[in-house]
């Protein structure tokens, strides 16, 4: 019998493990390795400390049975997963929590020259499943609560859906990946997700020569505005509220290169056609951006990175049941934001998790 994984304490404490996954690399060159975090509080029945309001928990099914479906988070690009209250709001109301770092980055990053480099976003899709099995094995009774009716006929072999938590290019990631898997993802919950380009469709299409050079140099590095604005927002050490370790997420975040710019518009361009994804969707969105070139105070309250109105208008090529919405004062990260916007963006979570995801209690 095979092995179970290694679960060590991980760096946001006690109550977080984490384990590292390997497997092999789409180019035969070796293998991935990412690193999967969980949440395992120590006591029970607490709410979160920085949603900003009081969540009261749920409970499990008869027995100590866990009824509600596990949470699967995979973070932006440059980025890793530090948001423990983002944790402790799933925890506190039942779901069994996970977060993966995609490999080279945060926790699995072997390069910051190449950080977050792939030239196609299906490089993460075995490390994804990889993560998603394991969440299977220790969950398996959310397959046979959490399905369509006229798929319990027969629960043999019924995957765990899980409830697919994506930010910025991980809600882009997340999207595709529950395109291709769709038994896998029974809900897809989406921040601010990078499914359009600033100034929508007809910049992508105008872009799309520019990045052909990936094709000979996959690995030039673009010449992009490099500015630390979202650092800013969110990090203690500027003027957020949030222990960015600036050796996995660099103030600038990682160099732009050709080859993942191509496959960021590829990827868009597969959003773009229509997905007519089967789970219900709900997406998050600050309600403006600010993306111009100097720092200003109002960047602390709008999406610095991302052009929101391309991606409300994009999420209705995602499936016949979204929920959008738009939050007053959001930074990129929505959930990142100030404490206020904060608890009206966990309050718009809860009402849709009452609505799609969580039985009546």
């Amino acid at each position: 019998m095979a092995a179970g994984p290694e679960w060590v304490q991980d760096i946001l404490g006690p109550d977080y493990q984490s384990t590292t996954l390997r497997v092999p690399a789409r180019d035969g060159t070796g293998d991935y390795r990412s690193t999967l975090v969980r949440h395992r509080p120590a006591g029970s029945g607490s709410a979160p400390a920085r949603t900003g309001g009081a969540w009261p928990p749920r409970e499990a099914g008869a027995g100590g049975r866990q009824v509600l479906p596990p949470v699967l988070f995979i973070h932006g690009w440059s980025d890793y997963f530090y948001n423990t209250a983002l944790a402790e709001f799933f925890t506190s109301r039942g779901h069994p929590f996970y977060a993966i770092d995609l490999h080279n980055h945060g926790r699995s990053l072997d390069s910051v020259e190449l950080g977050g480099y792939v030239a196609d976003l299906a490089d993460y899709d075995a490390e994804i499943l990889a993560a998603h099995q394991l969440i299977a094995g220790a969950h398996p009774v959310d397959a046979a609560e959490h399905r369509p009716a006229e798929q319990l006929a027969d629960r043999t072999g019924v995957p765990t859906p899980v409830v697919l938590v994506g930010h910025s290019t991980g809600g882009l990631i997340a999207t595709l990946w529950a395109h291709h898997h769709p038994g896998l993802v029974g809900n897809l919950i989406l921040n601010s997700p990078w499914l359009e380009i600033q100034g929508g469709a007809a910049i992508r299409r105008a872009a799309t020569p520019l990045v052909q050079l990936a094709d000979l140099r996959p690995l030039m590095r673009m010449r992009v505005p490099e500015r630390s604005f979202y650092w800013r927002g969110i990090s203690d050490q500027a003027y957020g509220e949030w222990p960015v370790d600036k050796s996995l997420r660099p103030p600038q975040a990682f160099p732009v290169r050709a080859g993942w710019m191509k496959a960021i518009l590829a990827a868009q361009q597969e959003v773009a056609s229509g997905l007519k994804l089967p789970m219900p969707i709900l997406v998050l969105l600050s309600a403006k951006s600010m993306l111009g070139p100097v720092w200003s105070d109002a960047m602390l309250h709008a999406d610095v990175v991302l052009d929101v109105r391309s991606l409300a208008l994009r999420t209705l090529s995602l499936g016949d049941s979204v929920s959008l919405e738009r939050i007053e004062g959001a930074l990129h990260e929505v959930f990142l934001s100030l404490g206020p916007v904060r608890h009206e963006a966990y309050a718009r979570l809860e009402r849709w998790m009452r609505g799609y995801v969580d039985p009546p209690a």
